[in-house]
């Protein structure tokens, strides 16, 4: 028990568990729509929050509480709980941010987009830490550090792998804004070892990879 309490990724899941029972009681009494983040952004400052960890049903949680489990549990011993959390829900925000306000700015002009959306749920975020696993991974050194990359191609080498990924793990309904953005962020994180606290994260990189 124990070592579960030290463990940020179970602290991640036992949060996304409380937070959909708080999503059921509030569904029960009407306000089903109060975790998610929409248009206008700043109008339930909460929702930037909330929607990180809310789902929108119980196979949607279990799917990502799997991704969350196995990506999680490699990335946590790269890093300490407090920027592992700091990193989840930062990713998790801006993925949701971009997400509602790319909509918003381009739905009313293309006929086939919704004007607005309303936007829920971890993927963002767990996408965010397969993206900084992807960047920082020993064959990702070796490939990357062979070559001679600028600043702006190192980043165009990361927005094509992350719309690459996107586009592979696109499934109906999935806010693919938010999915990409936290792929891209995550790898880019990864690149720079973001979350690595010192010379003691370094060898448990070492050990996973």
């Amino acid at each position: 028990m124990r070592a579960l309490r030290r463990s940020p990724t179970a602290v991640t899941l036992a949060l996304v568990l409380a937070v959909f029972a708080c999503q059921r009681a509030a569904g029960a009494v009407g306000l089903r729509g109060l975790f998610a983040l929409s248009n206008p952004l700043l109008s339930r400052p909460w929702t930037l929050v909330t929607s990180v960890y809310a789902h929108a049903s119980v196979s949607h949680l279990v799917a990502n509480a799997v991704a969350l489990a196995l990506g999680g549990v490699l990335v946590e011993r790269l890093t300490t709980p407090a920027r592992f959390h700091a990193f989840f829900a930062g990713v998790g925000v801006l993925a949701g941010v971009t997400q509602v306000a790319l909509v918003g700015l381009v739905g009313p002009l293309v006929p086939w987009l919704p004007a607005q959306v309303a936007v829920l749920g971890a993927s963002g975020a767990i996408l965010g830490l397969y993206g900084y696993l992807l960047g920082a991974n020993r064959l990702t050194e070796r490939i990357v550090g062979g070559v001679e990359l600028a600043p702006r191609s190192q980043l165009a080498a990361g927005v094509l792998v992350a719309a690459l990924v996107t586009l592979l793990t696109a499934n109906p309904g999935a806010a693919l804004v938010a999915h990409f953005t936290g792929l891209l962020v995550g790898f880019l994180a990864g690149r720079t070892h973001l979350l690595a606290p010192g010379e003691g994260a370094r060898e448990r990189q070492s050990a996973v990879e």
